[in-house]
């Protein structure tokens, strides 16, 4: 078996040939119980042998051994890409590990009636899974497309290409990754038409800018950031009376999409329901957020208005599959049920400080006071809701503390279990907060800080 173990003073001629280094790999590779196609292999040891004669011919070193390049590259198309984590940052909706850990759910293998209706045997539509739980919880028709900025830009599409959509300066806002609603707006067809200032609004600003262009009233819930001190914005009930003036939809774009009244837990983000009573036509919000669920952008309110929407030829494009459907289905049964402890993001949030704190007491009694000669402490600490939701709101928390001389190297090992445990560093120490981490995977991050 031919292999490298240095790097070092390497030239053309030691490279090896490709058959030599296949049958290296392929040796090593069942010792992992991995046996890939020939040509996979072939293909990676090609790519190896070809980076390290590059880099020599640039008089740079390899970075690796083309053995280690290779098999490296190979197990990881042999494992799974997404694996399952555990979250011990204290953000309940984080955005890198998917935002709301998903219910327990049984994924059935085969077909399914996605699009069947079971009753008269003839095809049936793929919203009646999520829609007669939604109008439960909403009181409104409504439908789901893959998340809130394609229903976004459905509505807009639907409801004012080629027209004026107003909206305040105010409530322009980034919901992440570089993508900015004027963008969106701008794509869907509808001219935007911004009134009043950054910090101050009023209703007499949307009732100038009304025109023969104008289609529909926007309202953005600026769910990811805040503004205080001198501003000012029209009541939704405002709008929604100057909407029904001049016989224009209000559409209210609510991000975050609480639909469990949280404010005896701190959370004081408006419920989709309270929205759609006080008359807004339209509303949409996400479903990975404050809801729980699988990401979606849910489109709920006028029937007539919804039906146009689900109508328009881009919503095809922009529709769920049958693996969300289980997942959106699985979270809407509980909230309609008032299960809320069985929505995990749900669970997190109403969860109090006391039981937090008696589970991670519990946790670093099992540990013990050192972890490899570093104190492990419990203190008082903050979890965060995350998720671009509520970015000014703390829930009380308890932290496991670990003081070690090398905390990101703590850190570091923690991510490279078999099952990644996430933690955080705060004032030089790794800090695991178990507000994010499910009772079953208590034992794991023991036995990895035991380890």
């Amino acid at each position: 078996m031919w292999r490298w173990n240095t790097i070092k003073g390497v030239k053309l001629r030691d490279l090896p040939s490709v058959d030599t280094l296949i049958g290296s790999v392929s040796s090593s590779l069942l010792d992992y119980g991995f046996d890939p196609p020939a040509s996979l292999v072939r293909d990676a040891v090609r790519k190896a042998i070809d980076a390290s004669r590059k880099s020599i011919l640039q008089g740079t070193p390899p970075p690796a051994t083309p053995f280690l390049v290779a098999r490296s590259e190979l197990m990881r198309l042999m494992r799974p890409s997404l694996r399952p984590v555990i979250n011990a940052t204290g953000v309940v909706l984080h955005t890198n590990l998917g935002r709301a850990p998903l219910p327990e759910m049984h994924i059935p293998a085969g077909y399914s009636n996605l699009e069947y209706d079971l009753g008269t045997g003839r095809r049936g539509k793929r919203d009646v899974h999520t829609g007669r739980l939604l109008e439960a919880i909403l009181g409104a028709p409504a439908v789901v497309v893959n998340n809130n900025a394609a229903a976004l830009y459905l509505i807009l599409n639907e409801l004012a290409c080629g027209g004026e959509a107003v909206v305040s300066r105010g409530e322009l806002i980034e919901i992440g990754d570089g993508f900015r609603i004027p963008d969106i707006m701008s794509r869907s067809g509808a001219k935007l038409r911004e009134v009043g200032t950054t910090n101050r609004t009023t209703i007499a600003d949307y009732r100038e800018a009304i025109g023969r262009e104008t289609k529909i009233l926007l309202r953005v819930h600026p769910s990811n950031f805040r503004i205080t001190g001198f501003t000012a914005r029209p009541e939704l009930a405002e709008l929604v009376a100057l909407g029904e003036e001049f016989g224009i939809p209000v559409y209210e774009d609510l991000g975050s999409g609480c639909v469990v009244d949280l404010k005896a837990f701190g959370v004081s983000e408006p419920l989709a329901q309270d929205s759609l009573k006080a008359g807004a036509h339209l509303v949409s919000f996400s479903g990975d957020k404050l809801l729980g669920g699988p990401q979606a952008g849910i489109i709920a309110g006028d029937a007539e208005l919804v039906a146009r929407v689900r109508r328009n030829p881009m919503f095809r494009a922009l529709r769920q599959d049958k693996l969300f459907f289980l997942a959106m289905e699985a979270t809407l049964r509980h909230i309609a049920l008032e299960e809320y402890d069985q929505v995990p993001a749900l669970r997190m949030i109403r969860m109090s400080a006391d039981e937090i704190r008696f589970r991670t007491e519990a946790l670093a009694k099992e540990i013990g006071s050192t972890v490899t000669g570093a104190p492990v402490t419990v203190e008082p600490g903050e979890s965060v809701i995350g998720g671009g939701s509520t970015p000014d709101l703390a829930l009380p928390t308890w932290l496991l503390v670990v003081q070690d001389a090398e905390p990101n190297k703590l850190e570091q090992k923690l991510r490279s279990f078999r099952i990644p445990i996430i933690a955080r560093i705060e004032k030089d120490r790794v800090v695991l907060d178990l507000r994010t981490v499910f009772e079953r995977e208590e034992a794991a991050i023991v036995a990895a800080l035991k380890n």
